[in-house]
């Protein structure tokens, strides 16, 4: 699958990503027992059903591609890392899920030679979806709830969107409400920041790609597969993602078991990366 089409893959991958958003939507709405995983993150039945719809739409669509899937992982299936391949958070951001929260997503990104090139993410309880359709487009859409997403491929109507250059008023920081903010306060000492909007999962990129945030500092524990979808859309919109040491976030790290060091996502250039000391 080396000739990369964004918007024929996109249109591919829609009627999966959708279905898993219906999935999560009827227990978003009914209620759902909460297990716990070895690391304690909790887990549900949507997570696992929207995985397997998942990963079986990619075994058609790219047969010889590696995909590594966050479930699959947690349950000792991890795979080695590939110079092309797929990374599956089927349910981002489980937290906001079984609190009632609306930012949980569905991500799915392409990863090639460590660098993630596409991606996709539905928002499934906002009617959302967000998607790179080519090097450098990115556009989100918006769902029409009464139709219970089951709109289809070639009926979306794209918007594009960019990331915004930071404003002389300062900052507008986007954090998890899950996480310690000291750290976070800690890695923007020094720069002006006039306020936090709180969102989870991987709507914390797109927020930052459409223009609405500036900068997303990211200390604590995540794994390439919350990352990988929102980094392309990011990136594609004109954004960055960058570690500690100011290079760009990197893939394929299955000896670590996939997980990322901590970075920061900015809009476009003007914010400035941080410094090795900033961080």
């Amino acid at each position: 699958m080396r000739g990369l089409d964004h918007r024929a893959l996109v249109d591919a991958l829609l009627p999966p990503v959708l279905a898993a958003g219906r999935l999560q939507l009827g227990y978003f709405r009914s209620g759902m027992a909460v297990e716990r995983k070895a690391d304690q993150s909790p887990v549900t039945a949507a997570d696992r059903e929207s995985e397997a719809i998942l990963v079986a739409a990619l075994e058609r669509i790219a047969p010889r591609t590696i995909i590594a899937a966050e479930e699959a992982v947690a349950e000792g299936r991890v795979p080695p890392a590939a110079g092309e391949m797929f990374l599956v958070d089927p349910l981002d951001g489980t937290r906001d899920f079984v609190s009632g929260s609306d930012d949980f997503t569905v991500n799915v990104g392409l990863v090639r030679d460590g660098r993630p090139v596409l991606g996709l993410i539905l928002a499934p309880a906002r009617g959302e979806i967000y998607a790179t359709l080519g090097a450098g487009i990115a556009a989100m859409a918006r769902l029409d709830h009464s139709a219970a997403l089951e709109i289809g491929p070639g009926t979306l109507s794209w918007t594009p969107i960019a990331a915004r250059r930071a404003d002389d008023a300062g900052l507008v920081a986007v954090s998890s409400p899950w996480r310690p903010q000291q750290p976070i306060d800690d890695w923007l000492a020094g720069r002006r920041v006039r306020s936090k909007l709180f969102a989870g999962s991987s709507y914390k990129f797109c927020l930052i790609a459409r223009g609405d945030g500036d900068v997303y500092p990211q200390p604590g524990a995540t794994y390439e597969w919350d990352t990988a979808a929102g980094q392309a859309i990011l990136e594609a919109a004109g954004g960055r993602v960058l570690t500690r040491e100011g290079a760009p976030l990197g893939y394929g790290k299955a000896a670590a078991g996939y997980l990322n060091p901590p970075f920061i996502a900015w809009g476009r250039d003007d914010a400035g990366p941080p410094s090795a000391t900033d961080c």
